[in-house]
Order: C-alpha cells, then structure tokens, then sequence
C-alpha cells in the first residue's frame, strides 16, 4: 500500500490564476523562490492529510456527496505577511468562505474520518501563498517593504472545491462542484 498526501482546496479562477501565478514566477526569476511555485494558487480549506493511494476512488467517491448550499464571491484584497517567511494575496473578509471551511471541516471528520484539521491552532486565515518556505528571514523584510504598497485587487466566483495530490508537485486530481442544497 502506497501512501499519498492530499489537501482540499479552492483553486483560484482565471484570470486571477494567471496573476497570482506570474507573481510567484516573477520572485522566483528575480529571488530564486521556488517553493510557492509547487502547488497552482489556492486557498487552502483542509491541511494536507494522508491517504492510501489505492483508495483514492473511494476519497473521490465520497468527496462527490459533500453539498454546499451556494456559490459565492471571493475578492482579493493586496498583500500581506506572516512573518518572518510569508508573502501572500489576503482576502477581503467572507463570511460565506468561514463557513465552506467549516463545512469541509466537519466532513472531512465525519465522512473522510480526518482528524488533522481539528488540532490545528492557528485557526483558519484564508489566504494566497506567493512566497514561503524557501524565503529566508534577510530576505523576506527587503521583500514585504516591496509588496507592501503593491496592489493585488480583483474577485471570482467559487463553485467547487479541488482535491489535490503530492507526486513532485501538488496537483488537482479532482474537482468537487457545489451540490446545492
């Protein structure tokens, strides 16, 4: 049996996708940050977790029963930081997305029996990663002083909910539409 890591996200929409996805490349070129650049541009709804890969019909069999009561907008709101090692496109606040995420949480438990999510004590603060990992702290000041001021504005329409899988980079397997209730 072969063990895989997946996470449930939301993938942003083009042409924000294009956008978002020109800044990582851009810091990679200049910065060699590369980091941002192995998953496509999402909001993370559910942490990655671990999954038998030869079940991984059943994961999409099951994720296909998740309902969401509507669809709704998302709109971006610039830049901002974790610091000392995150650059990321913040969000306007949603009252709509807190509830998708709590939404997936409780299914997550009760029909995918994941655990991991529930012990998480940051909380959730949906964001867009740019830059991560490999930004190291000399970096990341000379860097948030950049994109402090930089303007990153627009929105889409969330509708679904992606399933992505870790091979050399995270990519979508499989895309949930939005059962409304």
């Amino acid at each position: 049996m072969t063990v895989k890591k997946y996470f449930l996200a939301i993938v942003i929409s083009e042409p924000l996708f294009q956008r978002i996805e020109a800044v990582k490349q851009d810091l990679f070129l200049k910065h060699g940050l590369k980091g941002a650049l192995r998953s496509p541009a999402h909001i993370t709804l559910h942490r990655p977790f671990e999954w038998k890969e030869e079940k991984e019909n059943i994961l999409i069999e099951k994720l296909k029963s998740f309902k969401f009561k509507n669809e709704f907008l998302i709109e971006l709101n610039n830049y901002s930081f974790f610091e000392p090692r995150v650059i990321y496109v913040d969000l306007k606040p949603n009252n709509e997305l807190f509830l998708l995420h709590n939404e997936i949480k409780a299914f997550a438990k009760k029909d995918l029996r994941l655990f991991n999510e529930v012990n998480d004590v940051r909380g959730f603060h949906p964001h867009i990663t740019v830059a991560s990992r490999d930004l190291k702290k000399s970096n990341f000041f000379e860097l948030q002083q950049e994109f402090i001021s930089k303007i990153m504005s627009g929105g889409f329409i969330c509708n679904s909910v992606s399933l992505l899988k870790l091979e050399k980079k995270w990519d979508i397997i499989h895309n949930i539409n939005f059962n409304i209730v």
